[in-house]
């Protein structure tokens, strides 16, 4: 009889194993290809997004389409690799940017912005070291890529500092924030 709740013991604990290991294994296959929590680390996208809000990014709609104007897409910081950025997509492949008197214009059509709340949109004095020179305008973006802002347009690196970047560098969607509660929702 003491054989047998021995074995049945050992039967419960590698059955707790087995199912801790699949749990492990579903969330990570979860996080590397369908969706991934990230946390703001600064006030480059206020006041749309916040420092410390914690959001999902979704990673499925990339997969079988490009981003597109307007959305908040996740990408790998062009100079840092370890790094991941959060900005508003404003123009893809092909289209032409301008920045005049503060204005961003998108193939000679001024951008409706509210999310800006009314911050000048200017070129930045410095440049990545990425970039040999700083970036001239009117820009054109290159195919495969796109141009990103910051929606706080006074404290934001994006491409006015580093340039286009490659959709391949893209790794999400930015869905909702789901954390702290009051401001929680869709994106």
């Amino acid at each position: 009889m003491a054989r047998r709740e021995r074995g049945g013991v050992l039967r419960d604990i590698a059955e707790v194993i087995v199912l801790i290991a699949v749990a492990i294994f579903l969330a990570l296959g979860i996080r590397t290809f369908v969706a991934e929590p990230f946390i703001i680390p600064s006030a480059s996208m206020s006041d749309t997004l916040k420092v410390g809000d914690r959001l999902v990014g979704e990673k499925l709609t990339y997969r079988t389409s490009e981003p597109q104007v307007g959305d908040i897409v996740t990408f790998t910081d062009p100079e840092d690799g370890s790094l991941t950025l959060i900005k508003r997509v404003v123009a893809t492949a092909g289209q032409t940017v301008e920045l005049v008197d503060g204005v961003v214009y998108v193939d000679g059509e001024a951008l409706d912005e509210p999310y800006t709340d009314g911050k000048p949109s200017n070129p930045l004095p410095t440049h990545s070291s990425q970039l040999a020179s700083g970036v001239s305008y009117p820009y054109v973006v290159p195919q495969g890529c796109i141009w990103v802002m910051g929606d706080n347009r006074t404290n934001s690196q994006d491409s006015r500092y580093f340039g286009a970047i490659s959709v391949s560098s893209v790794t999400s969607k930015a869905l909702f924030v789901f954390w702290p509660l009051e401001d929680a929702g869709t994106i």
